[in-house]
């Protein structure tokens, strides 16, 4: 039986481990099948405080890990496959084992939807990027394309225009999904070009590991071209991995986990933080701060349960 059983291992779910040990909490970590989040698979982290230099996403996760260590925190490798949280202690199945608890922090957080090209997957953090906040800095002065049609894929590509000289925006249609106001705001910006009707086929160059420029599909002809390009930001939108608790947290239509009051769920003991709940800013920063704010809703959720 443990005291706090933390779902996820990204700034959320490590913060939230840091302050539910130094509460003697002892709590149990899980740390899901990205260890570190989204920050594992990001190069340099230029924006979390406290590093004037920036920092790799892969060695700011490992501090916090430590940190968590230091104080007591248990991780336990793998991912939760079910949960049962219709009573206390909630049940939480991995693959080979079952955890009980007193109290849950869900830190699963979401994932960037991908357009599923394998060099897509292996340009991540060399061009290729799901984060405009995050690397929008680092393409000063370049050309880079922007691909989608939704308020996510405008916003990112108005916010690349602070820094880049030319930002295209590719899309499979030939009209935007983005509100009135997106869409007006990315027509009237000068530096934002648009291409319709047109999937990005592949993106290099994957041997000399950044990009240089992309295969372009139009699908209304079918003409491949050849597009040059310094980054790639997909920008289709992000899944919160929430699927084990469907039917039993209440959801947004999105299915990001609802919270109030902090971060209490509609469950009693049952908490959660970071991007599995905040679809708005999704910074590294904010989710580390909800963990926290998790740990001590938990800490204060047991203290009133035990008395």
């Amino acid at each position: 039986m443990r005291n706090v059983v933390i779902i996820g291992s990204g700034p959320a779910g490590y913060t939230a481990a840091i302050y539910a040990a130094r509460a003697n909490l002892n709590p149990l970590l899980i740390e899901g099948l990205q260890i570190g989040g989204q920050l594992s698979i990001t190069t340099d982290v230029e924006n979390f405080p406290g590093f004037p230099e920036g920092i790799m996403g892969p060695a700011l996760m490992d501090a916090m890990k430590k940190q968590a260590g230091r104080f007591g925190t248990d991780f336990l490798p793998g991912f939760v496959a079910k949960a049962d949280l219709s009573q206390r202690p909630f049940h939480l199945y991995t693959d080979d084992e079952e955890i009980q608890a007193k109290s849950v922090i869900i830190c699963s957080g979401a994932s960037a939807r991908l357009i599923g090209l394998e060099s897509e997957k292996r340009l991540i953090g060399y061009g290729v990027s799901t984060c405009a906040t995050c690397d929008g800095y680092f393409f000063r002065g370049k050309e880079i394309i922007v691909i989608g049609g939704g308020d996510s894929a405008m916003e990112e590509a108005t916010f690349l225009t602070k820094f880049a000289n030319k930002v295209t925006v590719i899309h499979r249609r030939d009209k935007l999904r983005a509100s009135k106001i997106m869409q007006d705001k990315a027509f009237r910006n000068p530096k934002i070009d648009f291409v319709w009707d047109t999937v990005v086929e592949d993106i290099y160059d994957v041997e000399a590991k950044n990009v240089q420029g992309v295969k372009l599909r139009n699908l209304k002809n079918d003409e491949v071209t050849d597009f040059k390009s310094d980054g790639v930001f997909v920008a289709i939108g992000h899944e919160p991995n929430t699927g084990i608790f469907q039917g039993q947290i209440e959801m947004d239509a999105n299915g990001y986990i609802l919270t109030h009051d902090g971060t209490k769920t509609n469950i009693p003991g049952v908490f959660a933080a970071g991007d599995v709940q905040d679809h708005v800013y999704r910074q590294a920063i904010s989710a580390a701060g909800s963990g926290c704010m998790a740990a001590m809703d938990a800490e204060r959720f047991l203290e009133h349960s035990e008395h």
